[in-house]
């Protein structure tokens, strides 16, 4: 991805190990949405989403498989990273 402030962003090839690296629009970072123009705005209804999963990780109607699995998907990769970084 290209960090532009233009509108329209430009086209740059990327090549590792002689394989060309596909250019997106926008990717996630740590649970922020990142796009082509530098902001983060589109993140906030992902981290609402996200906001929402100690509903289910509380709820005591929903089995404790299930919430363990929820919290294996969702927050242990944030949390491993963190330790790696």
């Amino acid at each position: 991805m290209v960090i532009s402030r233009k509108q329209e962003s430009p086209k740059c090839d990327i090549f590792i190990n002689k394989v060309k690296l596909k250019q997106t629009e926008k990717f996630k970072y740590l649970g922020t949405i990142i796009s082509n123009d530098g902001k983060t705005n589109r993140g906030i209804s992902a981290r609402t989403a996200q906001a929402k999963m100690k509903t289910i990780l509380t709820n005591k109607h929903i089995s404790i498989e299930t919430r363990k699995r929820a919290l294996q998907c969702y927050i242990e990769p944030v949390l491993v990273y963190g330790c790696e970084a």
